[in-house]
């Protein structure tokens, strides 16, 4: 009877967990959001547990810090509104994932979950996001749409995880999405390529 109640009990946790790491993963749908004549860039994770500990060369987030900069001076030349979404693990399954697979990095709470020296102040607005995808709490949503946006310009990292699912939720909503690849970092190339593919399929311009 007690093993029985203990295999219970173990697959239940598996179950739990297993659904923690679908909800990191996932697409959220949204609203259609019809016409909207602006335009905002979005930073992703750009925060210092993930720029300064985490597994990016020194030349690439060299390149990378270049063109984001380069991207965000374009966007205040153009009076664009510019974002930031930074990453906090908050929901409980996520919050034991990422700490038995991501060295317990961005779990709410912990340090470096602040926005990285090279970019504090860049953004007009700060989000904090629970998933990959940067829309999965409504708040962005809400905010795009206070700021009439329906084109986003995306730059951060990471390229294959939450910058490519962020674009894609952006495109399940009819938003018009560019990801300035030159802008992000992506830990796996071949996989990166990957989600070129995907992004490209789904209507991203990839640049």
């Amino acid at each position: 009877m007690i093993g029985q109640i203990l295999t219970i009990a173990a697959l239940s946790g598996l179950v739990w967990l297993a659904n923690g790491v679908r909800k990191i993963g996932a697409v959220s749908a949204g609203m259609p959001i019809g016409s909207r004549p602006g335009t905002a860039l979005l930073l992703i994770d750009l925060q210092s547990v993930f720029w300064e500990e985490g597994p990016y060369e020194d030349a690439a987030k060299a390149d990378a810090m270049s063109a984001i900069l380069a991207e965000v001076a374009k966007a205040k030349a153009e009076n664009l509104p510019i974002i930031a979404v930074r990453q906090e693990w908050s929901i409980p399954s996520t919050k034991i994932i990422a700490r038995l697979t991501m060295r317990g990095q961005a779990i709410e709470g912990t340090p470096g979950t602040q926005i990285a020296k090279p970019f504090e102040g860049l953004a007009e607005h700060v989000l904090v996001k629970r998933v990959q995808d940067a829309f999965e709490t409504g708040e962005l949503d809400e905010l795009l749409e206070r700021l009439d946006v329906g084109k986003l310009r995306i730059v951060g990292l990471d390229f294959r995880y939450c910058v490519a699912k962020t674009a894609l939720a952006a495109r399940q909503r009819g938003y018009a999405v560019e990801v300035a690849t030159r802008a992000t970092l992506c830990v796996n190339r071949t996989a990166g390529d990957e989600t070129r593919g995907i992004l490209s399929s789904n209507a991203v311009i990839l640049r």
